[in-house]
């Protein structure tokens, strides 16, 4: 079938991204879904920064690729072999397909699937399939979902089935934004009631994150950004505190306010220097969480001796170190039910026409989490 969707040829193309347009609304060959696969009605796509560190080179990916990640659609038709979804199933599509058979799925880590990463790094489908087509040239999967179009062929792994009937928008946040910040925080850190964290980065994920701070009962949530009006909007969301990043005195600051330092640090910016000060700000035996994703060749540097003297935590943290299939469904009816409410983060709706647009708010640092209406 022949679909509309957001090709990117070319990565580090200069900003305005309106004007240098790294993605083209393209008309691409989409195949059927082959065995064990699912063909998915697209209907809203987020806007990460996942995707603007393939568009800027930042992570480099093989081209050409249908960029986009999170999203939400309905099943539409099922290859041989998925008998457990029917055509109208609602799904969220989740970035990360896990297999259940090596070691880290068989330990209940399926964020660290590893046919799941060589398959995303080599812009396949689990397995190996590339189901996407420019003429006779084969075109490349984003991390096995690219939503940025109309439709979408994916592996049944990388879909979640939900029972719910919220708006479609809403859904798509928790393919990725919802489920890295807020398991960052409950899975990752395992942030405990009356503790204090501090989260720095307020994206979709880092508001997450803070959400789902504010929801396990810490008694101090500090949100750290450079945007004002994204810290105003976080002291809303639960936030006790809030600084800006570009003030030189802010870590001796934290320190003073939390008699040493904060129990978790969540690091959600991508960048060197928030990590630094996450680290910087995490008092002694204290967790230093990041779930940002800086240029791989960019380095931290930090002292051992603090490292054991200190008894301190660096920890990583992929996905939400989620289980989708089971946190997906959770986070949802925490929504639901009003302890988590991630509508407030989402941003403009934009079609796929103002796609480019959409990334160079991002840049810009001024956008929530804007959504790709399909």
């Amino acid at each position: 079938m022949k679909i509309r969707a957001a090709l990117l040829a070319e990565e580090g193309l200069p900003r305005p991204y309106h004007q240098s347009q790294p993605l083209r609304i393209s008309e691409v060959s989409l195949d059927p879904p082959g065995p064990g696969e699912v063909l998915v009605r697209i209907r809203a796509a987020g806007l990460c920064h996942s995707d603007l560190s393939v568009i800027s080179g930042d992570r480099p990916r093989p081209l050409p690729m249908v960029l986009g990640h999170e999203s939400a659609g309905e099943v539409v038709e099922c290859g041989a072999g998925v008998t457990d979804l029917q055509a109208g199933d609602r799904v969220v599509l989740t970035f990360m397909p896990s297999c259940g058979c090596c070691l880290p799925c068989m330990e209940g880590r399926p964020a660290l699937c590893e046919p799941g990463a060589a398959s995303n790094t080599a812009g396949t489908l689990l397995g190996g399939s590339r189901r996407l087509h420019l003429g006779e040239q084969p075109v490349n999967h984003h991390v096995g979902v690219s939503c940025f179009a109309e439709y979408a062929v994916v592996s049944r792994r990388s879909c979640v089935k939900v029972e719910t009937d919220l708006d479609f928008a809403e859904l798509a946040l928790f393919g990725c934004a919802v489920l890295t910040g807020v398991g960052a925080a409950i899975n990752t850190a395992r942030v405990q009631a009356g503790s204090r964290v501090a989260v720095l980065g307020l994206g979709g994920v880092g508001f997450s994150a803070l959400l789902a701070a504010v929801a396990s009962g810490a008694s101090e949530v500090i949100a750290i950004d450079l945007n004002d009006d994204k810290l105003a909007l976080a002291r809303t969301l639960g936030a006790t505190a809030s600084f800006n990043a570009g003030d030189p005195s802010l870590p001796e600051q934290i320190r003073a306010l939390t008699a040493g330092g904060v129990d978790y640090a969540l690091e959600m910016a991508g960048a060197i220097p928030a990590l630094e000060l996450a680290w910087d700000i995490t008092r002694r035996g204290g967790m230093t969480v990041t779930a940002g994703l800086p240029h791989p060749a960019k380095r931290l540097q930090l002292s051992p001796v603090r490292l054991v003297a200190e008894e301190r935590t660096l920890q990583g943290s992929y996905i939400g170190s989620a289980i989708p299939a089971r946190d997906i469904p959770r986070y949802i009816r925490l929504y639901e039910q009003g302890k988590l409410p991630v509508d407030r983060l989402m941003g403009e709706r934009l079609g796929l026409d103002r796609i480019n647009e959409g990334f160079d708010r991002m840049a810009d640092g001024v956008a929530m989490r804007d959504i790709i209406i399909l």
